[in-house]
């Protein structure tokens, strides 16, 4: 049993944390820390946690009972954590925030994009866990960054649900705002880009074109769709042949022939892709949840990984029917 600790545990991703691992046949669950929340039952936080657990939040750190150690903090905290704090040299860290993701000196965490780094996840003991919508976009082009294909700009427009704003609501995020509403916030400007250029010239060190992102809030609670396109030579079954092959040994990325919608993805690990030829354009079409294989999933995913399991354990969760 891998024995598992968690800081920042009132957050969505956590929720989300929390409810896999309870299902994970290797994984216990030993501390939840929340100094707001101490001493009160997850339940009374996650409640669609109630009847799963009587673990209540701690805001204790019993590093000596654990293997691993989750962070589900907000960006720029794990650092600080980290850096005031002592942490056993053995223990494992997977950190869902954005502190450790970019390349700098110094840096020990492996970026934790299983399709881009399994190689190395698996021999890691600190992974950053990759950003949601940087996770459904690299996935999108990989495939072409690995053939040495991206030679122009790439355009991204990406819808995401609320929950990627966090759990707090905000003058941007309260449902009575987004719900029958859309908007755009930081265009061409936002964070994820660094983590997407650094995968993509890891891939292809050539690659210098400007990657147009426009991110949009969507009026849905969870959920990625990216809708993403560049210059390409190719024929339309030389897209699909690229796609499939790149991920044909992949968990849970799959290309697919048919175009896809979001529902396909929710409440699951996947990403589901799907390209389409347009003249001398591809456009790729990329579905993720965002709390999942944008978060939580994938950090299980990760945790798997390290740990020497089958990388799909405990996240074979299954889309809605309908």
């Amino acid at each position: 049993m891998i024995k598992i600790g968690i800081i920042g545990g009132a957050g969505y991703t956590a929720g989300e944390l929390i409810r896999i691992l309870l299902n994970h046949p290797e994984a216990e669950i030993v501390f939840v820390n929340s100094t707001s929340n101490a001493g009160n039952k997850l339940y009374d936080v996650h409640e669609g946690l109630l009847g799963e657990t009587e673990l209540a939040f701690t805001d204790a750190f019993p590093y000596g009972k654990i293997d691993v150690l989750f962070f589900c903090t907000a960006h720029g905290d794990t650092k600080k954590f980290l850096e005031a704090n002592e942490i056993p040299a053995s223990l494992k860290i997977i950190d869902l925030s954005t502190d450790y993701r970019h390349k700098t000196e110094g840096n020990e965490f492996i970026y934790g994009l299983p399709e881009l780094n399994k190689l190395q996840i698996v021999k890691a003991s600190k992974i950053a866990n990759p950003g949601c919508f940087a996770t459904a976009i690299q996935l999108a082009l990989l495939p072409l960054a690995n053939a040495g294909l991206l030679k122009d700009e790439v355009h991204v427009n990406a819808v995401t649900g609320s929950t990627g704003a966090g759990v707090k609501p905000g003058a941007t995020s309260h449902f009575s705002w987004r719900e029958g509403n859309i908007s755009v916030y930081k265009a061409f400007d936002h964070q994820h880009l660094q983590e997407i250029t650094e995968s993509l010239t890891q891939l292809q060190p050539n690659f210098s074109q400007d990657i147009n992102f426009i991110p949009v809030r969507g009026n849905f609670t969870r959920g990625i769709f990216a809708s993403i396109y560049t210059t390409f030579e190719g024929s339309q079954k030389e897209a699909e042949t690229l796609y499939k092959e790149f991920y044909a040994d992949s968990a849970f990325t799959v290309a697919t022939d048919k175009n896809p919608d979001l529902k396909q993805v929710v409440n699951t690990n996947k990403c589901v892709l799907h390209v389409q030829k347009h003249g001398r354009k591809l456009l790729i079409l990329s579905c993720i949840d965002n709390l999942l294989k944008g978060a939580s999933g994938q950090a299980v995913q990760n945790m798997n990984l390290i740990f020497g399991l089958e990388e799909t354990l405990g996240l074979k969760l299954k889309a809605a029917a309908f």
